[in-house]
This record gives structure tokens, C-alpha cells and sequence, in this order.
């Protein structure tokens, strides 16, 4: 009997519908976030931004200076002592 694992989108289509709905307003409170950051000028470090993205802080810093995370161009700012920090820039 061959051995198949289940996709990514397979473990999500057996979840509840209240989880997944409840993960895509999660979604949409980690976009608004970023689209309030980009639209004020914050500069967020790499661990907010992790945490923003839902990736590991290393995954942020290794991925370069300037990068497109969905609907935003993240550049790399400044160095202020062990901290990058980053900015958020909307495109359309």
C-alpha cells in the first residue's frame, strides 16, 4: 500500500469551518496591522516582523535588504544596536 502525506491545503480543507474562518480573520488583522505600520512609517524590528508574517525571525534577516511580502515592499532600514530594523512600504 503506497503511502501518501496530506497536503498543506488536504489538513486545511478537514478543519472546521469556524477554524478556518477563524484563521483568515486572523489574516486579516496581521494585513490591517501591516497596512497601518506601512501608511504611518513605522520601522518594526525583525522579531515583530516574524511575528507579523508568522515565519521565524531568522527566515526575516536571511531573506535580504529589500523583499515583497504580499502586498508590501519590506526594506531593511537601519541597525540600532543588535536590532534591524525594517519598514513596510505598500504596493498595489
Amino acid at each position: 500500500m503506497d503511502f501518501h502525506p496530506p497536503s498543506p491545503s488536504d489538513s486545511l480543507e478537514n478543519l472546521p469551518r469556524e477554524i478556518r474562518v477563524g484563521q483568515l480573520r486572523d489574516l486579516i488583522d496581521a494585513l490591517n496591522i501591516a497596512d497601518e505600520i506601512a501608511s504611518k512609517g513605522y520601522l518594526i524590528t525583525s522579531s515583530e516582523l516574524a511575528d507579523l508574517m508568522d515565519i521565524n525571525a531568522s527566515a526575516v534577516t536571511s531573506r535580504g535588504d529589500n523583499w515583497v511580502w504580499r502586498n508590501w515592499v519590506v526594506s531593511r532600514v537601519r541597525r540600532e544596536g543588535n536590532q534591524i530594523l525594517w519598514q513596510l512600504e505598500r504596493v498595489d
